[in-house]
């Protein structure tokens, strides 16, 4: 995670961390006219060990059918949960490939491009992580084409200001739920398998948080009719039916000689 501050006269004054960018600079055509996008040996390298990242709630019906989705335990907002412990991205393979068929989320495949707040004209600012592995000179995508940003650029702003979008809508979702005071903790284990066939001591791999399922059935017959109008219906049980994923990871851990036998 990195400061965004503008670095040089007359760019942007920028603030804010981002996960995955080591330097992201406001987009320019001076400084970056002949970078671009080349393509790399490790494609999801930046990710490899990065075990979490932020989720939009409009990603939560495909996410599901991936990875559990959970609530950060301090603003309470999605993430995409891609490994049982930290340091890990069981999604990316040695080879720094991504795991075939399984959703990548929009928070990984907007890299290297992010949006900046620009404190001084109070708007957003397009970035490009110009540390990053896959952006270089002679690219295979260029950033710029005759002085205009090309079409590489072009869908990648798109795709930004649709992220943008979709993370405002997820800032609702989320303040809704919280004012509903729908969401608890939970922690997920696994059991070693000792020598002699016997259940060993349970182990806590987790600590995270979600809905309860029991808060949700208490909802006053209005507050749960607000939840169906406002759509959040659909992202809640999105949401619960992708906590069966934890399994799935857990027994990727198991593969891992930290742990030998598993149950979630």
């Amino acid at each position: 995670m990195t400061d965004t501050s503008a670095k040089t006269p007359g760019t942007p004054e920028l603030t804010g961390q981002v996960l995955l960018y080591k330097n992201p600079e406001p987009l320019n055509l001076v400084a970056h006219k002949d970078l671009g996008l080349k393509q790399v040996e490790r494609p999801f390298g930046f990710v490899d060990t990065t075990h979490v990242v932020p989720l939009t709630v409009q990603e939560f019906g495909i996410a599901a059918a991936s990875m559990p989705i959970i609530f950060a335990p301090d603003r309470r907002t999605p993430l995409a949960v891609m490994a049982a412990r930290s340091g890990e991205n069981t999604f990316v393979g040695e080879a720094g490939a991504w795991e075939m068929d399984a959703y990548i989320p929009a928070f990984i495949r907007r890299y290297p491009f992010v949006f900046a707040n620009d404190q001084t004209n109070d708007n957003l600012v397009v970035c490009i992580d110009t540390q990053a592995e896959m952006i270089g000179t002679n690219p295979d995508l260029p950033l710029f084409d005759n002085d205009q940003p090309s079409e590489y650029t072009k869908n990648a702003m798109e795709f930004l200001q649709d992220f943008e979008r979709q993370r405002r809508a997820t800032e609702e979702f989320s303040k809704l739920l919280n004012d509903m005071d729908l969401l608890e903790d939970k922690s997920v284990t696994f059991t070693p398998t000792n020598p002699d066939g016997s259940a060993g001591e349970v182990v806590k791999v987790a600590d995270y948080v979600a809905v309860s399922e029991d808060k949700l059935n208490a909802l006053p017959a209005a507050k749960f009719l607000e939840l169906k109008q406002s759509g959040a219906l659909a992202g809640i049980y999105a949401h619960l039916v992708s906590l069966l994923q934890w399994q799935k990871l857990v027994n990727r851990a198991v593969r891992n000689p930290l742990v030998v036998a598993a149950n979630s």
